[in-house]
């Protein structure tokens, strides 16, 4: 990391179909080798299975299910004397929605449907209903970070 001054944020365009800053972001992080179109492919398709499926907003149900997964505090390690303790932090909101984002994308990938589309649809749905892989991530994170309050006074 630089000393001098902090990297400049990039700004995000919106996505074409729901001009939502948030989708654009999730479907730069399920692209891969650069291939945008195919990522565009995905959270689009995954997006009208889950309104064919609910029959309500599908940029509403993916919100829901974002933030169900956004964690609202985290352990970061820090060293104090010879030991390293967990000490738990709140999460700032950027870094909030970027592990939200990478959670479901990584739950999505570990499921059993057949296409990426399938999966990433199931996988928000579950979210949005508050179950899922990557909602238990958040609750192992929750949970580790309650046990570890001890060592809050370690804050920096």
């Amino acid at each position: 990391m630089s000393r001098r001054h902090s990297a400049e944020k990039r700004e995000i365009n919106p996505d074409p179909k729901y001009g939502n800053v948030v989708v654009s972001k999730f479907m730069n992080s399920v692209m891969r080798a650069g291939k945008k179109s195919v990522a565009e492919g995905i959270v689009y398709g995954a997006l009208e299975i889950i309104e064919s499926k609910t029959k309500q907003n599908p940029v509403s149900v993916f919100e829901q299910a974002l933030g169900n997964v956004m964690p609202s505090i985290e352990v970061r390690s820090r060293r104090v004397g010879g030991a390293t303790y967990q000490v738990p932090v709140e999460v700032r909101l950027t870094r909030r929605q970027a592990l939200g984002i990478r959670w479901i994308i990584a739950a999505a990938r570990e499921r059993n449907e057949k296409t990426m589309t399938e999966r990433l649809s199931a996988e928000l749905l579950d979210a949005s209903n508050s179950r899922g892989n990557a909602v238990k991530k958040r609750e192992d994170t929750h949970r580790m970070a309650e046990a570890n309050r001890a060592f809050s006074h370690y804050r920096w």
